[in-house]
Parts: structure tokens; sequence; C-alpha cells
């Protein structure tokens, strides 16, 4: 079974490049360059320079001692939220705007939810020098207010987008909007394994150093390689497109992408894609997302800004339909207790969308002997306010 992309940009059943017209010339121009360009010694050379000196990588491999207590079993959390701007994003955004640099673009766009994908965007911006525009629901920007402000801080202009539920999906269709208005000079910084094709392929390649990374360090400290399970949130799928990349020839690697069951997987009130989605075309790919019977997409809703996505991925619809990845849902109110377990257990207050793949671990029973990694992407830094507004610890 093949998990990676093939030459048409599908993987399975699901990919492609549905784009307007107009978009064409920028994805076949990323198309034609992107695995050219990335397997280049000089952009090689400078991409992991940046990830070593600028972002702190590698990140560490921390063995969760009282966790793994909690759960009879050995836990390791990679530790993503150390990276320079608190998440994983800065491993895709550093790998991208290089590309754009040596495609000649001048200016970036980029999408963001919970907002860290919008600070690595404006971080690797003021970086080069590059012009940036970062397009934000409303609603996202109401309650990631410390996120927007670092964004403005580090040069780039904040565009709200005031359609739809004014979230992540509706900041996605105003991005391509600008994009569709400025082909030549803009590059479109995609934040996760979304969008037409190359962009799923292309932020799984820069993202899978995370999984390189858990290679080297369980073989260190393990003296073997394999984990046997790998646990990562999903809303679009790029910190679990990390994590997972590494491992998908493994079979006998147990891979376990969490969902945000909001308020509950039928409440209405929900962002679990896989078990109330079915294949439509989002955002110029193929794939899984929570529509409705005459294809309108429904709005999705999940206290994590960063997870209510109405999709996932089309490698994660792929690993979902095949079997390959094990797909399961955490609801806020899991997720909240497991983040706040999580931050007295081990002193780590995760992000809220890492909390659910914290929560998660409730749901299996695991050998002692077994070698569980989590993901855990972002740090909670920027949720304190939703933390606070919990109020339960």
């Amino acid at each position: 079974m093949n998990y990676k992309v093939n030459d048409r940009g599908y993987y399975g059943n699901f990919g492609g490049a549905y784009i307007p017209e107009m978009l064409y010339p920028n994805v076949e121009e990323l198309r034609n360059n992107y695995l050219k360009i990335i397997s280049e010694e000089g952009f090689k050379k400078e991409f992991y320079d940046l990830l070593k000196n600028y972002v702190g990588r590698p990140s560490p491999l921390y063995f969760a001692g009282r966790l793994s207590q909690k759960h009879s079993t050995k836990i390791y959390l990679k530790r993503e939220d150390l990276c320079h701007t608190g998440s994983h994003k800065i491993n895709n955004t550093i790998g991208q705007i290089l590309v754009a640099k040596r495609l000649g673009k001048q200016k970036i766009i980029a999408e963001t939810g919970a907002g860290q994908h919008g600070v690595a965007t404006a971080t690797v911006c003021a970086l080069i020098g590059m012009e940036c525009t970062v397009y934000m629901g409303k609603v996202d920007m109401e309650r990631q207010k410390p996120n927007v402000e670092r964004m403005r801080i580090l040069g780039a202009k904040v565009v709200p987008a005031l359609s739809g539920n004014m979230t992540l999906k509706d900041a996605t269709n105003e991005a391509m909007r600008h994009w569709i208005n400025n082909p030549t000079d803009t590059h479109y910084i995609i934040g996760s394994v979304v969008g037409p094709h190359p962009y799923p392929d292309m932020v799984a390649r820069f993202q899978s150093v995370i999984s390189e990374e858990i290679k080297k360090q369980l073989e260190e400290q393990e003296g073997n390689p394999y984990p046997d399970y790998v646990f990562a949130c999903v809303g679009g799928g790029s910190n679990a497109a990390g994590a997972f990349f590494n491992f998908l020839d493994d079979e006998h690697v147990n891979l376990v992408a969490v969902e945000a069951a909001g308020k509950g997987i039928n409440s209405g009130e929900s962002a679990a894609t896989t078990a109330l989605g079915k294949p439509g075309v989002l955002h110029g790919s193929k794939t899984l997302l929570i529509q409705t019977e005459d294809g309108q997409v429904i709005e999705p809703y999940s206290i994590s800004a960063g997870l209510d996505y109405p999709g996932i991925g089309p490698i994660h619809s792929h690993l979902f339909e095949v079997g390959r990845a094990k797909f399961v849902s955490a609801t806020d109110d899991e997720a909240m207790d497991a983040g706040i377990g999580l931050s007295k257990l081990e002193g780590i207050i995760p992000a809220v969308e890492s909390a659910h793949a914290i929560a998660a671990l409730d749901q299996f029973q695991f050998d002692k002997d077994d070698i569980v990694v989590v993901n855990l992407s972002g740090r909670g830094d920027k949720d304190l306010e939703t933390y606070i507004r919990w109020g339960k610890y």
C-alpha cells in the first residue's frame, strides 16, 4: 500500500488540484518546481541551519514519568511546543518562505485559525524581509488576541474574515481570493496539509522533520526507533502528518489521529470529520468534509481554534479510508480536563489542540512495555483565556 502522494497529486481517492483557472499558473509553477528546489543542497543546508539555530531543533522527546504511571505504560512527549513561536507551524513556514524566495516572490499571504501559523508566517516574513498579510476569522481573532498582537508586532497586516462563522474555513476563503487577485508576486503559505496539490505533500515533507527526529531520539533512549503508538491531534492535520510521515510504511506502528468532537459527535457542534464527513471538494482538493446532502459545507465547532475546520487533509482521508491510521475524537470537556491534567502531572500547559491528543490516551489499554509518543504540537500560552474561562482547575 502506498501512503505517499502519487504523480497526479492524489493519495488514493483523495487530493488533486481543483482550482479556478486564475490560480492555475501559480499552482503549476509550484508543482513544477517544489521537489527540485527542496532537494537542492543549498536549500537543504539553509533549511536545516534555520531549524537548528533559529527554531531550536531538534525539539526534545521527553519521557513523561508521571503521565506514564497514570496510564501504566511508557509515554514520551514530542515537545513541538518548545519550538520558536510556540508550535510545529514554524517548520513549514521556514520551508515555504525559502521556496517562495527561490521562485522570486515578494509578498506572502497566509490563513490562520489558532493564530500559531499566522505568527509563524509573520515571523519568517520578518526574518527574510517580505511583506506579510494574514487572514483570520473575526471569531478567532477575539479568542486568540495575544497571537493577533504578536503578528502585528512582527510587522504583519492581520485582516479579519467576516463571512460564514468567521473562523478558519472563512479565513482560507479570503486568502484564496487575495491570491487569485495577486497571482504573480505573491506566494500563499498554506499552514496545513490541505489545499490543492502540491501543498499537502509539501507541508507534510517540511513537517516530517518531527518523525525523523522521533526515530533518532527513540533509538538513543530506547534502543529502538519504532514506537508502538504515535498520537497527534488533527484539524487540517499538519502536525499529525509530520509525526506519522516516517512511520507510514511501518505497519507495526499504530497511528492515532484525534479529532475535535466539540460538544459531542452528534451534537451539531463538532469538527469530527471522519465520523461526520463524506467526500467532497474544499479549498482545492478532494477530501472528507462535513457537508449537507446537497454539498454545502456545515460549519464545524471546537473549543480549540486550530481544530474547527470542516475537513481534513487528503493524506488523512486516505489513511482513514484504508485503515492505516485509527481516527478517534475527544470532546471539549475531555480535552480541557486533559490539558489541566497534563499541567498538574508534568508541569506542561499544552495548547488546547494538543490536549485533544492527550485526552485520547484514556481510550486505549496499553501494555506496560509499549512505547507511546504523543506529539505535543503547541504550548498553552495562547489558550490561557480559554483555560481561565473554563475555570475548572
